[in-house]
């Protein structure tokens, strides 16, 4: 028999979860445009990191490197700014002043 799973907090802490906070003068749009550059900056690293392959079986050519590197760069530039922590650091800045 299985016991029933108590969701009340995780429920009260997804209800309870703030609005972003509005961008409204020209810093704000500065710093959420260095926010969102900074979470780009981390996803890439995440990706340099995670995307590393050492496959023996094909040889490598001089451009791997930086194709590989150009690829993470794009995908980390499209992605940045939609995970949360561009915005999470956002409302913290703002709110320190």
């Amino acid at each position: 028999m299985l016991s029933s799973v108590d969701n009340s907090i995780a429920l009260s802490y997804a209800n309870a979860t703030k609005v972003p906070t509005k961008i409204n003068t020209e810093n704000d749009k500065k710093l959420k445009e260095q926010t969102d550059k900074f979470e780009a900056f981390f996803i890439k690293k995440i990706l340099d990191v995670s995307m590393k392959h050492d496959n023996k079986l094909f040889q490598k050519d001089a451009g791997d490197k930086i194709y590989n590197s150009m690829y993470n760069d794009a995908v980390s530039q499209s992605i940045g700014g939609k995970f949360g922590i561009s915005q999470m650091l956002f409302d913290f800045l703002k709110q320190r002043g």
